[in-house]
């Protein structure tokens, strides 16, 4: 006898309709509507305590939805090799409907800045109302439980996945990939739905770090280190023409580079190799304005920055006025110096061009770039279009939402769509 054959009779097997691998954000929601459609529904996580990187999203909070999303075209919001992919998913299931949801549960949230949606006491709030909704659907966990394959399976007509773990073997008529992407490797994140997907046949975009802070060759040589710490509302941009992307938002300088809100979006944007450009000063258009305003000006030039530029922290207008460039001319009368070296100073601020090294990896980032092409996903059930019954959900794909509640809206809405496919084909 074969050792799988040996391995087969000695194992339990357990039998379901749908198996979920993930117990995430998309897992939880997608087992929860499955099951409560009447079916049985089998929750398999390698963690023993589950829904973690909802645990520790927002401040522990969770920025659960933003209201952006709300119904109608939302792939300006993700990126993708295929960002249309999401439009059918999240106007079907849009904030407002997860927003009831939680409604329903007495859950008390509140409306940060640009849609952004935070559970006002604790992320927990989030974890308990998706047990909750298993609970009512009678879904039956699986925690602490290692998924060592999944294979095609035909021997039953109700069957067409095998799934062995060390718990025993799964059955099922229908698996659904919720495996999440590389993000905070120390909470579990792993690329076991990545390997799955190309078993299946599936191709998988290279995943990369997204909405993660970046790092810059010589930073400390430059003196930057010593400006960190400082926070300040930026534009900031990548790309060029039509591939241009730009985001205002908050920039944080720190020891080793930049981070903040500002940086983390530009990030899933940010390819290796090209520059950003940081306008520090966005209110104002420093050239122009230094040039034609000099005129009859008694005051020094760092009192006239601090004047036009009251946005700009002291200690990084005191950095920037130190360099070789403009040291000698910080304390001269604004009206006695050239235009020339005004226009100078006044682009440096208004087009900072950097080059990132690299970013902070997988292991700070919050969310990944990449993963399974979703062109070969059906984008109204989340059903592979290479094998009947396989289904891939949340961040597993190759699907990744701005910072600001778009992946967990995601999470939700593919979920939904991938849940009511199963359900609607009994």
């Amino acid at each position: 006898m074969l050792f799988s054959e040996l391995y087969s009779a000695m194992a339990t097997i357990y039998p379901f309709h749908t198996v979920i691998i993930g117990a995430g954000a998309a897992g939880m929601m997608c087992a929860a509507r499955i099951g409560q459609h009447g079916h049985r529904v089998a929750l398999l996580d390698h963690a023993t305590k589950i829904g973690e990187k909802i645990r520790i999203s927002g401040g522990g909070r969770c920025n659960f939805t933003n209201r952006h999303l709300d119904g109608h075209d939302a792939s300006p919001y993700f990126v993708s090799q295929h960002p249309r992919f999401v439009r059918h998913a999240l106007s079907r299931y849009c904030a407002e409907d997860f927003i009831r949801l939680l409604d329903s549960y007495s859950v008390a949230y509140h409306e940060k800045h640009k849609g952004q949606m935070f559970c006002s006491n604790s992320a927990q709030d989030i974890i308990s109302v998706l047990q909750s909704e298993c609970e009512k659907g009678k879904v039956e966990w699986h925690t602490g439980c290692r998924v060592d394959s999944a294979t095609l399976f035909q021997t039953a007509p109700e069957s067409r996945f095998e799934i062995r773990t060390d718990r025993g073997i799964f059955h099922c008529l229908n698996l659904v990939v919720a495996t999440g992407g590389l993000a905070i490797p120390a909470i579990g994140a792993g690329p076991f739905g990545y390997e799955l997907a190309k078993q299946f046949g599936h191709t998988v975009i290279p995943p990369e770090a997204a909405l993660v802070p970046l790092r810059f060759e010589h930073w400390a040589q430059h003196g930057f280190d010593c400006l960190s710490g400082i926070t300040l509302p930026v534009i900031i941009s990548t790309g060029t023409g039509k591939q241009k992307i730009s985001f205002h938002e908050d920039l944080l300088f720190r020891h080793r580079g930049l981070s903040g809100p500002a940086i983390l979006q530009i990030s899933s944007y940010w390819l290796a190799g090209t520059t950003l450009t940081v306008n520090l000063v966005p209110e104002v258009n420093l050239a122009n304005t230094l040039c034609t305003e000099k005129i009859g000006q008694k005051i020094q030039l760092n009192t006239a920055l601090k004047q036009l530029c009251p946005t700009l922290p002291d200690r990084l207008l005191e950095f920037w006025l130190n360099q070789p460039d403009f040291a000698a001319f910080a304390t001269q009368k604004w009206a006695d110096i050239p235009d020339s070296l005004l226009q100078k100073l006044g682009n440096s601020l208004n087009h900072w061009t950097l080059l990132p090294s690299g970013s902070d990896g997988h292991k700070k980032a919050e969310a990944t770039r990449g993963g399974v092409n979703v062109k070969e996903i059906d984008p109204k059930t989340m059903q592979s279009k290479l094998c009947d019954g396989l289904y891939f959900i949340g961040e597993v794909m190759d699907i990744t939402g701005w910072l600001g509640g778009y992946n967990f809206q995601w999470a939700w809405s593919s979920a939904v769509c991938a849940a009511d496919a199963i359900n609607h084909a009994d």
